[in-house]
């Protein structure tokens, strides 16, 4: 009896401990590195032999929320030469979204998908400390007249080795997409 006793005791000390312990530690841990929200993209179009800024946006209030984005979109000059240059911002925060691009280049791409009808090629102006193309600054060069869309994607943690993606094509790249927007690019 007195060995049955002691087992019992013994085991029921054993499941209070095991008890004890899956309690200690029930905080979550913090995401390495969460991604922040992204309201608003902002792409400027500066004629390179000078003229007018043409400025492209989408302001999205809850990011992928259930809200529509709001665009603004804009008509460009046919044969003509663009520097444009990208800000993407949380404007719900007041935080400017750019310079995390900036601070983390090697893991931030901007890919630019034109449709067929619209006559516009784009090339990168700047990169990341190996190499490899941001995005953050790109030249447009338009042609003749035509209207399309252009897809403004920002990947987090591309793979900029992949086949295509120093040419900005996104097939291969792989990552995260922080944002996605679609203009209506009319030229003209």
């Amino acid at each position: 009896m007195k060995t049955l006793t002691m087992s019992a005791l013994k085991s029921m000390l054993l499941l209070v401990a095991v008890l004890l312990f899956s309690q200690c530690d029930t905080a979550e841990p913090e995401a390495e590195n969460e991604e922040e929200l992204i309201t608003t993209l902002e792409m400027t179009f500066t004629p390179v032999n000078g003229g007018d800024e043409v400025v492209f946006s989408v302001y999205d209030e809850d990011g992928d929320g259930p809200m529509a984005p709001v665009y603004t979109n804009g008509t460009l000059a046919a044969n003509t030469a663009y520097t444009a240059s990208i800000e993407v911002r949380n404007d719900v925060e007041n935080e400017n979204i750019t310079l995390e691009v900036i601070e983390e280049a090697n893991e931030h791409q901007f890919f630019f998908q034109i449709s067929n009808g619209l006559n516009i090629e784009f090339g990168y102006n700047d990169a990341d400390t190996d190499g490899y193309p941001i995005g953050l600054s790109t030249t447009f060069t338009t042609g003749a007249a035509s209207t399309g869309s252009l897809v403004v994607i920002l990947r987090h943690e591309a793979d900029k080795l992949a086949e295509g993606v120093e040419n900005g094509d996104p097939t291969n790249a792989g990552g995260e997409t922080d944002i996605q927007a679609t203009f209506d690019v009319v030229i003209e």
